[in-house]
Formats: C-alpha cells, sequence, structure tokens
C-alpha cells in the first residue's frame, strides 16, 4: 500500500467502500511482499541482474504518491503547524535514535547496523496513513507528517545516516542527498504537477495507484533478498529481531510523543504509525547502492514486518473508541 490513500481520497470514499479496500489492501500486500521475498531467495540468479532497476522502481513509487497529493494535504501543515512539527520531529529523532541503539546493543556487524540505522532515518512508511485510517486515527495529520517528512529526506536522512552510522562505514552523504533527489524529491514533484493539471485523468487512474505500488515494492524487495541470498540464512534472525524491535519502539513511542505533546487521542494514533512505519523502499535502495546489498537486508524484512505489525495494531486501537480512552487514563 502507498500515500496513495490520502485523507482526500479516503475521506470522500463510502465510508464502508474505503474501510473494505484498506482492510484488502493491507492484508494482501504483506503476503505479496513475502512471496516476492522468496521468489528472491530461492531464486537470486535470475532475480539479480534487475538490481539496477531498484532507483527507477522507487521512482515509480513516489510518483504515484505525488499523483496522490493535493493542495488540502499541504493546507493541513499551516493549519496544525505544532501537530505536525512535533510528528517530524518524533519520527526524526525516534526512528535513528533506537536504529543506533538496537545496532549497538545487537552487536550488529557493520554492514547489517548501517542498514538498521538507515531503515530509522528513513521518511515515513508508504502505508502509515492506510493505518491510522483503519485504526481511527487523524488522517489529515498522517498525511501532512508523511508529506513533510519525504519532503526534507534529501537533507535529513543523509546527515542523520551520516552522524549515526559514520562509526560503523564510509557514509557519502553528499552522493545520498543526490540520490534521494533524483529518486524522491522529483517524482513526487512531478506527480504533483501532473495531479494539478490533469486532474480528470489522474482521478481515473486513482483506485490503481496503491496497487501498482505495493507491486513495485514487491519487486524491490525480491531483488534486495536476491542480492543477500547467500547470507541470509546466517543473518536472518538477528535481523528480524532487531526490525521487530526497532518497528515496536517506534509504534509505542510515537503515540506516546503525542500524548506529551497534548495531541488529541485521533492524533496519537496518527503518530504512533507515522513515526513507526518507514520508507523501507527508499532505505532498500540508498543502502544498496552505498554500501551492500547485506545492509539492504533490514529494508526488505522492515518492509514485510511493518505492514504485518501496524495492521495488528490498528486492528486493536480500532476496537477502542476514541472517547473512552479518555476515561481509561490515557489523558
Amino acid at each position: 500500500m502507498n500515500p496513495a490513500q490520502t485523507s482526500e481520497s479516503i475521506q470522500t470514499a463510502a465510508p464502508a467502500a474505503a474501510d473494505r479496500d484498506a482492510r484488502i489492501a493491507v492484508t494482501v500486500f504483506p503476503i505479496l511482499v513475502i512471496i516476492a521475498g522468496l521468489v528472491g531467495f530461492l531464486v537470486p540468479d535470475a532475480i539479480k541482474p534487475a538490481a539496477p532497476w531498484v532507483p527507477y522502481l522507487l521512482g515509480v513509487i513516489m510518483f504515484c504518491m505525488g499523483l496522490t497529493l493535493t493542495p488540502l494535504d499541504f493546507s493541513s501543515v499551516v493549519r496544525r503547524p505544532w501537530a505536525v512539527a512535533l510528528g517530524l520531529l518524533a519520527h526524526y529523532v525516534i526512528m535513528p535514535a533506537a536504529g543506533w541503539a538496537i545496532a549497538m546493543a545487537l552487536h550488529l556487524p557493520p554492514e547489517l547496523a548501517v542498514g538498521v540505522i538507515l531503515v530509522g532515518c528513513a521518511p515515513s512508511g508508504t502505508a502509515s496513513n492506510v493505518m491510522a485510517y483503519l485504526a481511527k486515527g487523524d488522517v489529515a495529520l498522517s498525511v501532512a507528517v508523511a508529506t513533510v517528512s519525504t519532503l526534507v529526506a534529501p537533507l535529513v536522512t543523509p546527515a542523520l545516516t551520516l552522524l549515526l552510522a559514520g562509526s560503523f562505514l564510509n557514509v557519502d552523504a553528499g552522493g545520498m542527498v543526490l540520490d534521494i533527489v533524483k529518486t524522491v524529491l522529483i517524482p513526487v514533484v512531478l506527480g504533483l504537477a501532473v495531479r494539478l493539471f490533469l486532474k480528470k485523468a489522474v482521478a481515473a487512474v486513482l483506485p490503481a495507484l496503491p496497487w501498482i505500488s505495493a507491486v513495485v515494492i514487491a519487486a524491490i524487495v525480491a531483488i534486495v533478498v536476491a542480492g543477500s541470498a547467500t547470507k541470509l540464512a546466517a543473518a536472518g534472525g538477528i535481523v528480524f529481531l532487531a526490525v521487530v524491535l526497532h518497528n515496536g519502539f517506534g509504534l509505542g513511542l510515537g503515540y506516546l510523543a503525542g500524548k506529551l505533546g497534548r495531541l488529541d487521542h485521533k492524533a496519537r494514533r496518527a503518530l504512533a504509525f507515522e513515526v513507526g512505519m518507514q520508507n523501507s523502499g527508499l532505505a532498500a535502495t540508498l543502502a544498496a547502492a552505498h554500501f551492500s546489498p547485506l545492509a539492504a537486508l533490514p529494508s526488505a524484512a522492515f518492509s514485510v514486518w511493518h505492514n504485518v505489525s501496524g495492521a495488528i495494531v490498528a486492528a486493536w486501537l480500532a476496537r477502542r473508541p476514541v472517547r473512552a480512552e479518555a476515561g481509561a487514563g490515557e489523558g
């Protein structure tokens, strides 16, 4: 799933239909990614030649994101600057710090340590706003934080990676800036421009965008796994543990950040997913381009797990009415 489920597209659809589509997507997507990972592991030689296509595949995902953005999404930033700023700060403090702490605590080898840290330094994940919707959270805030975190990624992600991962491996921060601009910023801006000038044409293809992105993300995972298939058996367990811890800290501390910032309960739910879910496709692309296929392995694992855990947490939160929370001592 991807940011193609913006606040406008979710809130203007019939609630039952939107809910059904979102649930189908978050169920099918992890299965699709798992299948892709198995294919990459079982037939790596057939998949490896596609490695040079990873940046272009990520560009497709980000172009789809740009197609879903509207002026309404940006107006949320202006109308609620404190909430968006808090979400952005929480995202780029909690996840990078947690990635570094986990890498140190688990004594990860340098390539895996950098991979985990890089996942933490990436912008918000491509399904975070869908999870916020399923959890009955503040979708508009979720979209605003995801959008801003993506737009500032060319500067923030390389700087944080250099700061936290530079002691493990050499980090070409300048090269990362250029890569993120080419694979993230430019496609998003192009998609936004197309949406503004070709509204009717984009409206016709809007329902297909989440599925296009899901297939493309699965392809990236298959390529990443294929690149490190020979080392997967030895590293898989520790990588999965790191990913589960990383995602869990993000979800929990993201909600806590909203609580400490005195945001309402719907906003807290949104921040949980905006902090805990990462753009693992970008992290995988940067890891493969600047480090090694093994460094991209945490990103592939994160791509699967954060969608599974996100769906579980969203379902749990959805069963807890927002008004009931205020009386449960969460305020």
